[in-house]
């Protein structure tokens, strides 16, 4: 559990390294807590009986409810997704730029695809062993844990 909200911790931190440990667990965490947002507000709007119904002024409860959570959970996850896969990629020894080629790349056609997956691959590799030019190495015994 503490390696899936570490980066929550970690806020708005783009500098330093950080393990697939933590990139993953955060991602699996993102997802479970939009799964449990989404079943929230679809029960929410099955016991209100708003479910997909409009109303005559065009306003639903159920659909201004999915409008706060999406605002929610952008404002929650947004930066430290972006701030992880940033130190992520810096365990590569990759710049933090990459990210953005990424995001920007996908959106090419026919080469997007292929920028995505490249992106991906870099995220399941092991980071650089020892000390690069973005810090020392998050999984070297000598350092203190990332729990003190």
């Amino acid at each position: 559990m503490e390696w899936m909200i570490l980066p929550l911790k970690r806020y708005a931190d783009f500098n330093g390294r950080s393990r697939r440990m933590e990139y993953w667990m955060f991602a699996l965490f993102s997802v479970l807590a939009m799964l449990a947002l989404v079943l929230l507000i679809v029960g929410i709007g099955y016991l209100t009986g708003n479910l997909g119904a409009m109303e005559s002024t065009g306003f639903s409860l159920f659909y201004a409810l999915i409008g706060i959570g999406v605002l929610v959970w952008l404002g929650a996850f947004f930066i430290p997704s972006i701030a992880v896969s940033v130190r992520r990629l810096h365990d590569r020894d990759l710049s933090g730029w990459w990210y953005l080629g990424a995001m920007v790349g996908g959106m090419i056609p026919f080469i997007g695809p292929l920028i995505s997956i490249a992106y991906l691959v870099f995220m399941f590799l092991p980071g650089t062993p020892g000390p690069n030019r973005f810090g020392p190495d998050p999984k070297d015994p000598a350092q203190v844990s990332v729990f003190a």
